[in-house]
C-alpha cells in the first residue's frame, strides 16, 4: 500500500512539508509506503474549460499536472497539504488540483474513486477551516472516504521551529496517520474477502433552467 503527500507550499521544505514528514513517518511505521510530492513554485495555468482532457486523456496544458496525474493514480491513498494564503489554499495547489482531478475525471479513469483522502494545512495563526472545507471538496465530489483526526487538521507556525512546537496539531497528525493506515487495512480485508465496492450507476445531470 502506498501513500501520495502532496506539498502544495511553494516552500519545499517549509511548514507545510514538516506537517506531512510527520504523517509520512508513521504511515511508514504502519508498513506503508510514502511519498511526499512537492508541487513546486512554477506558475500553474488555471483550467481552460475547454474539455478536450475527455477526448485525448490529458491536458491540453502541458505542464506537470499530466505527469502527476499518471504518476498518483499508482497510490491507494493521498494527503493534501497547503499553506493558509488570504484565508485559502496556495494560489499553486488550487489550480493544480483542479486540472488533476478534472483530467482524471474527463478521461474516465475514476483513479480515485473509493481511495481514501485527507487534507491538513498550515498557518501562522487563521484561515485554518476555511482552507480544509475547500481542499475536503476535491475528495467529497470523488466519492473518497475522508479521513479525519481527533481534531481539525492543522499545525501552527511562522517556520517549521514553530510547527513542531505545536504539540497539539503535531500529535492530531499522527493520529490521522493512523486512521489513514487503519482504513487501508480495512480495505484491504474486505478486498480478500471479497467485498466490492457498490455498483456505479449511470450519472445523471441536472441543469436548473426551466
Amino acid at each position: 500500500m502506498k501513500v501520495l503527500l502532496i506539498n502544495g507550499s511553494p516552500n519545499k521544505q517549509g511548514c507545510t512539508y514538516t506537517a506531512l514528514n510527520e504523517m509520512s513517518k508513521v504511515l511508514n511505521d504502519e508498513g506503508i509506503e510514502t511519498e511526499i510530492y512537492y508541487i513546486g513554485k512554477d506558475p500553474i495555468a488555471p483550467c481552460r474549460a475547454c474539455r478536450a482532457c475527455g477526448k485525448i486523456g490529458r491536458c491540453v496544458i502541458n505542464d506537470k499536472v499530466n505527469e502527476f496525474v499518471e504518476h498518483a493514480r499508482e497510490f491507494d491513498g493521498y494527503v493534501i497539504g497547503s499553506p493558509v494564503h488570504y484565508g485559502s489554499a496556495s494560489g499553486v495547489v488550487v489550480p493544480f488540483l483542479d486540472r488533476a482531478f478534472f483530467v482524471d475525471f474527463m478521461s474516465g479513469k475514476d483513479s480515485f474513486k473509493h481511495k481514501p483522502g485527507t487534507a491538513i494545512v498550515s498557518a501562522r495563526r487563521a484561515g485554518t477551516t476555511a482552507t480544509l472545507d475547500q481542499l475536503n471538496k476535491y475528495f467529497q465530489i470523488n466519492q473518497m472516504p475522508v479521513i479525519s483526526g481527533r481534531y481539525w487538521n492543522m499545525v501552527h507556525g511562522q517556520n517549521p521551529g514553530e510547527v513542531v512546537q505545536d504539540k497539539e496539531g503535531m500529535q492530531n497528525l499522527r493520529i490521522l496517520a493512523k486512521n489513514m493506515a487503519y482504513h487501508l487495512k480495512c480495505k484491504e480485508a474486505a478486498q480478500r474477502a471479497g467485498i466490492n465496492p457498490p455498483e456505479a450507476e449511470q450519472v445523471e445531470y441536472t441543469n436548473f433552467i426551466h
